[in-house]
């Protein structure tokens, strides 16, 4: 529980937080029973926040729960931890200082946009993690087939210490309408993957962006603020592609903050 206060440390999504305080009460009051009435998005959501406490699936846990109502249940019995849980989720909604957008992706989603997220979080919203299964997933690239989409997770101050000298990525924002991102060392312009970058109109693909300032602060790993959907505009060089996107949505002042380098 103290790991996963500090992962909802970070929560800002008026969306998230209110479902949470919809849900919580009736797992609590269930005692962990199945619940039978939520719709598709609060079933997504019961999942991320399956995936705060724990950070696995059902199977991976070896069958440990039968549900995850049951799984949250045992983590918020405790009548002081559960108060405190929402006392800290109150906390975050009330600080919410900047008005969110809902995140047009062609399929339901529970994100929205400039929101933060952890990995795990996005991976449920996005249909990679399952209830039982959770996806192996290293890289800052994700590409879903199919849903036609690429997804970016961008770290910009990169440490030494915790990326090799191929993936120190030099990626920022040019203005609050563009930004440069560069590929991974080995994506060329010939490959399948940077030809589908190169020719993203044609191919009617999007690409999502999610982009954090640092790996880790205060000993909790950073969560991603989504800043949306991006155009392709124009590239230069090969292994690695320097590309320049055009956001969909301009940058807020606070993320430009956070990533303005130039």
């Amino acid at each position: 529980m103290a790991r996963s206060f500090g992962r909802l440390s970070g929560a800002n999504s008026r969306t998230f937080l209110e479902s949470l305080f919809e849900i919580l009460p009736l797992v609590k009051e269930s005692k962990g029973a199945i619940l039978p009435n939520l719709t598709k998005k609060e079933r997504t959501m019961l999942t991320m926040f399956f995936y705060t406490l724990w950070g696995k699936g059902l199977d991976d846990l070896n069958q440990r729960f039968s549900s995850m109502e049951a799984g949250i249940y045992w983590a918020i019995d405790d009548s002081l931890l559960y108060n405190e849980l929402i006392d800290l989720l109150r906390y975050q909604y009330e600080k919410i200082d900047f008005v969110d957008k809902p995140l047009k992706l062609g399929f339901e989603t529970p994100l929205n946009l400039y929101c933060a997220y952890t990995l795990d979080q996005i991976l449920v919203a996005l249909g990679k993690h399952t209830e039982s299964k959770r996806a192996h997933f290293q890289e800052g690239v994700l590409y879903l087939s199919d849903k036609d989409l690429d997804v970016f997770f961008v770290t910009l101050n990169k440490s030494e210490k915790d990326y090799s000298p191929t993936t120190m990525y030099k990626d920022y924002s040019i203005n609050d309408e563009l930004f440069h991102w560069q590929s991974q060392s080995r994506t060329t312009v010939e490959s399948p993957t940077g030809l589908r970058y190169i020719n993203q109109h044609t191919n009617k693909t999007n690409v999502l962006f999610f982009v954090r300032e640092y790996k880790e602060e205060s000993g909790i790993t950073s969560p991603y603020t989504c800043l949306g959907l991006a155009d392709y505009i124009s590239h230069s060089g090969s292994a690695p592609i320097n590309i320049i996107w055009k956001m969909e949505n301009p940058l807020p002042g606070f993320v430009m903050q956070k990533t303005a380098k130039l």
